[in-house]
């Protein structure tokens, strides 16, 4: 089972935005290792996986998987539009060894509780019996997964170990709170009260770039992740955390996969002022 801090890692890419760096998944995961993490989650929101094919999105997870070497468990994001998708993806991450699957809503068409609970179920049997977790983020799957729906799957799933739940309020989080069912914050500050509820653990976005500061924070320590997430959130955000990494001397780009867009020049240059206090050398 997954515990601790996570990042939802950047996945890097070149040309562009038009192809996979694949010389950049060491670099990042060794700078993930660095910061004190517990683990990364592959292709989730922060790593375009929605915007990769899907034989990209099985190389970046057989990749992912190779550099972390067991120094990190690796979840593997296998949301997608189609069921079909979605299960091709989650079955290759069983096959190649990953500790986790994790699956959103699939965005676009609002799913019935039938529909979701169809195709979150069909997802984790085809993984089964690698610990699957729900994803739930409402702003991006365009809405929610029913906690009901959760409780069901867990009826005809036994492999569902819990959720990463990224929605911003606590009223959000607090129906996701099932006894249980292991959750991990995705917003950085609900951190601390959510572990204080029983939550297990954070898959953060900003621990991409700051892994040290939410590998603190998940530890109970007076940092504080979520205004630094307010202020990265001032900025395109993907291309943000690029940006960050190389700052901080990961071998990367700064390419993101279009539709996203990368920083202006003034962006940039904005971003390298607000954050010059809390930049450190990797």
């Amino acid at each position: 089972m997954l515990r601790g801090a996570l990042a939802a890692s950047i996945t890097p890419l070149r040309d562009g935005g038009a192809a996979i760096d694949e010389d950049g998944i060491g670099p990042v995961v060794d700078f993930l290792v660095a910061g004190g993490l517990d683990g990364l989650l592959a292709l989730g929101t922060n790593g375009e996986g929605i915007l990769l094919a899907q034989d990209e999105r099985r190389r970046v997870a057989e990749l992912f998987l190779g550099a972390a070497a067991g120094r990190l468990q690796v979840a593997v994001h296998c949301g997608a539009q189609s069921t079909a998708d979605t299960v091709a993806l989650a079955a290759h991450a069983a096959e190649i060894g990953a500790d986790a699957v994790a699956v959103i809503a699939p965005p676009y068409f609002k799913l019935d509780d039938a529909s979701l609970l169809a195709h979150l179920g069909a997802a984790a049997r085809a993984c089964a019996p690698l610990p699957f977790y729900v994803y739930e983020f409402a702003i991006t799957s365009g809405y929610a997964v029913p906690p009901e729906v959760v409780r069901r799957l867990r009826e005809e799933a036994p492999n569902l170990a819990g959720l990463k739940v990224s929605d911003r309020t606590w009223e959000e989080l607090d129906g996701y709170l099932i006894e249980g069912l292991d959750v991990f914050v995705g917003f950085e500050g609900l951190i601390a009260p959510a572990r204080a509820a029983g939550a297990v653990g954070a898959v953060s976005a900003l621990a991409s770039a700051f892994p040290e500061i939410v590998a603190a924070a998940v530890r109970g320590e007076d940092v504080d992740p979520g205004s630094l997430r307010a202020r990265i959130d001032r900025y395109p955000r993907h291309a943000a955390l690029k940006h960050v990494l190389v700052r901080r001397g990961v071998q990367i780009r700064e390419d993101v996969r279009p539709p996203l867009r990368g920083l202006s020049r003034a962006e940039r240059a904005a971003l390298d002022a607000e954050l010059e206090s809390v930049l450190q050398p990797a």
